[in-house]
């Protein structure tokens, strides 16, 4: 027989009850697979099948901190329950319950839904931007790092803080020599910048997005198209810059003109340039580091924001790595 526990939690109204539990009890589930016991409800009474007392505990601050957010009048995600959870083992409850109360407004969707920053370090992320000229922001891949700069780079094009965005990438994959491939420059660098499309067109739609590139406003190019050229009165983003050499990082950076912001993103565990060749990014981050002005924004493993599933492979692998 299964050794059942009873948690102790008091929703307020059947409401908050609904919003925590998700429809058809899809949040219930997504704890359900991050711990890995049964969690199931009887009335608006809560069990699980652990006597462990951590995770008694544990869930019992989640559901609490849960039950504060709904009563916000807030609704609550399967993302959301994954990130709670992960800052619950410690965070305070009043911490967590802030992130989602005082929401980092950023900006609007196409569609006018808003979009905010969704973790801590996104905040945080966000701040260091408005607050900086340079800002490297490093860790894994779907903490937001890539979309939180895009997005908030059109905020600013709304706001007029900016005239133009400039957005590149290393083409690594075609060794930055495109001329092997077929097509003019737009449609051989698409491929490596679709993530960069993707957040364009969510805040401004395919066409909007369209005839800003054709006038220029907003500029998708390789890294090797930046030489020569001083970048102001522009928000510049460089993605994917684990894959940068010594020498194009140092290019790249000191192209930064008057009135600019750059953000320079990447993930330093999945490097694929050469051995024994440096990243341009792990070598400026360790030369610049306390630098005033410029800024580093290290993303962890609890920003993931994906399945459940992400999260337990990305543990895995650096379990491994280590």
């Amino acid at each position: 027989m299964v050794n059942l526990t009873k948690l102790i939690t008091k929703f307020h109204n059947l409401d908050s009850f609904r919003v925590v539990m998700g429809s058809n009890d899809k949040n219930l589930k997504v704890l359900n697979s991050l711990f890995d016991i049964e969690i199931f409800t009887k009335g608006e009474e809560i069990f699980i099948s652990s006597k462990d007392p951590k995770i008694i505990k544990l869930l019992e601050k989640i559901f609490e901190t849960l039950i504060a957010i709904a009563n916000s009048n807030i609704i609550i995600s399967e993302r959301d329950i994954i990130y709670i959870a992960s800052l619950s083992s410690n965070k305070e409850i009043d911490e967590i319950v802030d992130i989602y109360v005082n929401r980092l407004f950023i900006t609007k969707t196409f569609t006018g839904k808003p979009i905010y920053a969704k973790t801590i370090n996104q905040s945080q992320y966000i701040k260091a931007i408005n607050s900086n000229d340079l800002v490297f922001s490093i860790g894994p891949a779907g903490t937001g790092k890539t979309y939180v700069a895009v997005v908030n780079a059109l905020a600013k094009l709304r706001d007029g803080a900016i005239k133009k965005i400039i957005l590149t990438r290393p083409a690594v994959e075609a060794g930055e020599n495109l001329g092997f491939l077929p097509g003019d420059l737009k449609e051989k660098v698409d491929p490596y910048l679709r993530p960069l499309y993707d957040a364009l067109y969510e805040v401004l739609g395919k066409k909007q997005t369209e005839d800003l590139i054709e006038k220029g406003i907003i500029e998708i190019a390789p890294l090797a198209y930046m030489r020569g050229r001083t970048l102001e009165n522009a928000y510049v983003i460089l993605d994917e810059a684990q894959n940068t050499t010594y020498n194009q990082m140092k290019l790249f950076l000191t192209r930064l003109g008057f009135n600019s912001k750059m953000v320079v993103t990447g993930d330093i565990t999945q490097i694929d340039l050469p051995k024994r060749m440096e990243s341009g990014l792990v070598n400026s981050i360790k030369l610049l580091d306390g630098v005033v002005g410029i800024e580093i924004i290290r993303f962890e493993r609890v920003d993931v924001i994906r399945h459940p599933l992400v999260q337990k492979v990305l543990e895995k692998y650096e379990e491994y790595e280590n």
